[in-house]
């Protein structure tokens, strides 16, 4: 499932790609031909994401909800602009490690995506992406061939004259009045990248000290805190040395602020790089590694059996609520 740095990253792709542009809007599955009839031809105006979901506004007031859910992704294609915010902080395309260094060559992952430049949400699919600051349009090659085929069951095409976005999968799909969109960000617990970060930790702390629910399962729960999945679940937990089945109202209130605290900076971690880096003061080849493997850059997540990094003792893997829960034993008993 993606999580909140995937979809935040997703908002800033449509930021650079869509909006200010007319779109010519299709579903080629055909579950969302009513909804792509009213945007098509409309120009995209604005986006925001709270947490795992992207809303995307378009001319005369109306919005698109999306939630990607457990299998949702967006495909671009075409001619893809990198955010200059995510990029490194001296301009250059590069990967950058914990302390702003530059990494050359870039850290490619399992699939052979660079993470700084790769849009986020996961992709099994074809992608035609070309990541550029300066290029103006396309090859006439790709231009013969515009706009790319249909693969697979696409929701809805948002197409401009030369970029595309294909989702496919999501939970969620609707189009939305100003007030409709309102009314489901007030239902969403906060996220440290929309509105005040201060009352953000004021918010999460208070629903969380009066919960008898665990700690596990309320870092799960949207309504009380935004974009946290099961990866950042667990880390979170194992960073905070706290067991996963304590009752909220029994976490120390300094134990629930240092979580939203670490929450916000490793939110930043992600959007930053593209991956759900969750593990501190890293060498340049530790760093070069865990960001090229999943299994090198987590404490606990997806290592059922294998030893602490810390301490030495099996991690443990669960279900709860549906949803795997991996922990220590010994470092959050």
């Amino acid at each position: 499932m993606p999580e909140g740095h995937s979809v935040h990253r997703i908002a800033r792709q449509f930021a650079r790609n869509f909006v200010g542009r007319s779109v010519v809007a299709s579903s080629p599955q055909g579950r969302f031909v009513e909804g792509a009839a009213a945007l098509s031809g409309r120009e995209a105006t604005g986006v925001r994401a709270v947490g795992k979901q992207m809303f995307l506004e378009f001319d005369e007031e109306l919005w698109l909800r999306v939630h990607l859910g457990m299998y949702g992704a967006w495909d671009f294609a075409g001619e893809i602009l990198v955010d200059p915010t995510i990029a490194s902080a001296n301009g250059r395309m590069g990967q950058t490690n914990q302390r702003g260094t530059v990494l050359d060559p870039p850290i490619l992952d399992a699939s052979g995506e660079n993470s700084l430049t790769s849009i986020g949400a996961p992709r099994r699919t074809r992608v035609h992406v070309r990541m550029s600051e300066q290029t103006t349009g396309l090859p006439d090659e790709e231009l013969a061939g515009w706009p790319p085929p249909v693969v697979g069951q696409v929701r809805l095409r948002l197409l401009t004259d030369v970029t595309c976005a294909d989702l496919r999968g999501p939970t969620a799909c609707e189009l939305q009045t100003p007030d409709e969109v309102i009314a489901t960000v007030a239902k969403m617990g906060p996220d440290p990248l929309v509105g005040d970060v201060a009352e953000g930790e004021e918010r999460f702390t208070a629903v969380v000290r009066r919960k008898p629910t665990s700690i596990a399962l309320l870092l799960m729960d949207q309504t009380v805190v935004s974009g946290i999945g099961n990866v950042y679940r667990a880390e979170l937990l194992f960073r905070a040395r706290l067991n996963p089945h304590t009752p909220g109202r029994d976490v120390p209130e300094e134990v629930v602020r240092a979580i939203w605290r670490d929450w916000v900076r490793l939110l930043a971690v992600g959007v930053e790089t593209g991956q759900m880096m969750t593990m501190d003061d890293l060498d340049d080849d530790a760093y070069r590694k865990a960001m090229a493997h999943r299994d090198d850059r987590h404490w606990v997540y997806h290592r059922t059996g294998l030893p602490c990094r810390v301490c030495g003792t099996a991690i443990v893997m669960e279900e709860l609520g549906g949803r795997k829960l991996y922990w220590c034993p010994s470092c959050q008993a």
